[in-house]
């Protein structure tokens, strides 16, 4: 396997980060902080689905460009490079992986061709307790005639206080586990907005006699749940692989120009050394996340294995690059005057989502037999 990206992928990827580096500084993120919205920037995604973003793995039959994950990887690592605030995680990566897995031809046909065009919105609901435990799940949908009637909670949704439609995971009273997809507006829906310390949005949902048509509930396989989870966790990798990269890059420029005793403090052995094992640290993440992408394109038979690799491989990256960066700016990384914090903020709560570095860790031995 190749771990290096063809003419078309390295293409999106310059074009993506040009346009970020231009309409997307991390002043945005600033803003959208102290003013205290819920929202994004409208016109910044307004760009990013005309740029087909939101349809990178939405086959073309649907509207979309079929790059595959890869190519949504590119994007995903600089998204984190730029903190970018936007629906695509929510939308174009766990929602859309979602219906590609399980729809059905309607489903495919009703929600892809509007996600590709930047028309609606998606948050996926799957989490129900404090830490990320992939089969607990106690939202109950009960058969109403031709509806189900759904009760629950689902805990931190992604976008849930910004999306047009919510994927929820459910059960059936036959213990069978489904998708319901419900509109954000449906009776009885409740959601209450969350403050994380990366800024995003992310809601508690609360599903009180929520009426959904069985048109919307598509039945789930756990082995299809586990693809789904494998999926996302490698994405969100490819982000962390982004707020590493940024860090560090970040510091190496600080300890060239921050100078003690009249030398730049980079020409100290002690910080070197430091510098290095933050580098080595980043090419071996490169290489499993471009792996893990790869995986999911080819539809490998170890993904889940690969998935939790790169997940606790990047979650364990991601703390040292993020940690070291803070230290090597001294007293001022620790102050909002300066962007370095913020890529801290980011990468804990990624690191916690879908599993942290300790849960991959033992589900890799696991899966390994260990």
């Amino acid at each position: 396997m190749a771990l290096i990206l063809n003419e078309e992928q390295k293409l999106l990827k310059e074009s993506v980060k040009d346009f970020f580096d231009s309409k997307a500084k991390i002043s945005a993120l600033r803003k959208i902080r102290d003013e205290g919205k819920d929202l994004y920037d409208e016109y910044l995604w307004k760009e990013m689905c005309e740029m087909g973003l939101t349809g990178l793995i939405i086959p073309e039959n649907y509207g979309g460009l079929n790059f595959g994950y890869v190519a949504l990887g590119q994007v995903l690592e600089l998204i984190g490079r730029n903190l970018v605030i936007s629906p695509l995680i929510s939308t174009s990566l766990m929602s859309t992986t979602v219906i590609n897995t399980i729809g059905n031809e309607n489903k495919k046909k009703q929600f892809l061709e509007k996600i590709a065009l930047g028309e609606i919105t998606v948050s996926f609901a799957y989490q129900e307790k404090s830490n990320f435990d992939p089969y607990f799940i106690n939202t109950i949908a009960k058969s109403d005639g031709d509806n189900y009637i759904i009760n629950g909670e689902k805990f931190y949704v992604l976008d849930a206080n910004i999306s047009d439609y919510i994927i929820a995971l459910v059960k059936i009273e036959n213990g069978s586990l489904g998708c319901c997809i419900i509109n954000s507006n449906a009776e009885g829906l409740k959601t209450e907005k969350t403050e994380f310390m990366d800024t995003r949005n992310r809601g508690n949902i609360e599903f009180n006699n929520v009426s959904v048509s069985k048109e919307n509930f598509i039945e789930i396989k756990l082995e299809d749940l586990d693809k789904i989870y494998n999926i996302i966790s490698i994405g969100i990798s490819s982000e962390m692989l982004g707020i590493s990269i940024e860090a560090f890059e970040r510091t190496i420029q600080y300890l060239k120009e921050r100078e003690q005793f009249g030398v730049p403090i980079g020409s100290f052995q002690a910080l070197q050394h430091r510098a290095a094992k933050m580098f080595i640290e980043i090419e071996l993440s490169r290489s499993v996340v471009f792996k893990a992408l790869k995986a999911i394109d080819d539809n490998s038979q170890n993904l889940s294995e690969l998935a939790s690799l790169c997940k606790s491989k990047l979650g364990r990256t991601v703390k040292l690059v993020t940690n070291e960066a803070i230290q090597m700016h001294g007293g001022i990384g620790m102050t909002d005057d300066i962007d370095i914090g913020l890529f801290l903020k980011r990468a804990r709560v990624a690191q916690q989502s879908l599993g942290d570095y300790n849960y991959h860790l033992n589900r890799y031995a696991d899966i390994s037999g260990y």
